[in-house]
């Protein structure tokens, strides 16, 4: 008679395999959870920070009213549904006040215009001001259902007409442009076939906010290189005249743009030599 061959009994060792590997992915999932919960935390804080770090530099602001009223356009709501109104008021708790004789407006002359302002306290960008400044070069936008600041995995601007950062630059671009007075400046690139367009935040946004009770006139600073392929005849710009009111006074110069930046870099160099 052969011998009776012992085999294990592997049902029970098999069902609890199952239920120690079933506790170790519930743990994991708990971890996750709890990891991604303290990095949206995180996410918002660090947010936060930065926004009231670069307010408290402004003074004069309560920082925290600002904040308040910033988050409430967007927290909680779908990032393609915030419309401009919704930092109606943001607007209100931090105002623009009128920077006469001293507004410079710009459209695809962004770095040119601020390496010249940087270096020469001649004009106010919407970057200068306390809500261009605190926003300049950040992305968020909140979700439905959630409390939460979102700094990645917000829709771009292409995607949606109201999206959450871009209704925001067009609503502080309008409180900009309705607060212009006297002379107002505006650097347009020279360089592309349409300085002005009348698709772009300029043409669209600010151009239309534009005072004439309170704005003297428009100078256009055409930005030129040595491949320039526009001057102040472009048909473009004759369409901005069109837009303008008839008692605001529009000028238009062409400058280099090495010229513009050697007249930054000349501490000595009046502001109004510059062009």
């Amino acid at each position: 008679m052969e011998p009776v061959e012992y085999r294990p009994r592997q049902k029970k060792r098999s069902r609890r395999c199952v239920f120690l590997t079933v506790v170790a992915v519930l743990l994991l999932i708990v971890v996750l959870a709890v990891a991604f919960g303290v990095a949206l935390g995180r996410s918002t804080e660090s947010f936060k920070t930065t926004f009231t770090d670069r307010c408290e530099k402004f003074g004069g602001y309560d920082c925290e009213k600002v904040w308040s009223a910033f988050e409430q356009a967007y927290v909680g709501k779908d990032p393609c549904k915030v419309p401009m109104e919704a930092y109606d008021p943001l607007i209100a708790a931090a105002p623009f006040q009128p920077v006469c004789n001293r507004v410079m407006f710009w459209s695809k002359t962004k770095d040119v215009v601020h390496e010249f302002t940087a270096k020469k306290d001649c004009f106010t960008t919407l970057e200068d001001t306390l809500l261009g400044s605190v926003l300049d070069h950040l992305t968020w936008c909140g979700k439905e259902g959630s409390t939460e600041t979102f700094t990645s995995d917000c829709p771009e601007w292409k995607y949606c007409e109201n999206n959450t950062v871009r209704s925001f630059w067009n609503r502080v671009s309008a409180g900009f442009a309705e607060a212009a007075c006297g002379d107002a400046t505006a650097m347009l690139n020279g360089s592309i076939a349409t300085p002005f367009a009348l698709d772009s935040i300029f043409g669209s946004i600010e151009v239309k906010r534009f005072d004439h009770k309170k704005m003297k006139s428009l100078n256009i600073v055409l930005v030129t290189q040595e491949n320039n392929v526009s001057d102040c005849t472009n048909p473009s710009l004759k369409n901005l005249q069109k837009e303008l009111d008839d008692s605001i006074h529009y000028t238009c110069k062409e400058v280099s743009e090495a010229q513009i930046q050697a007249c930054g870099s000349d501490p000595e160099a009046p502001c109004g030599a510059c062009w």
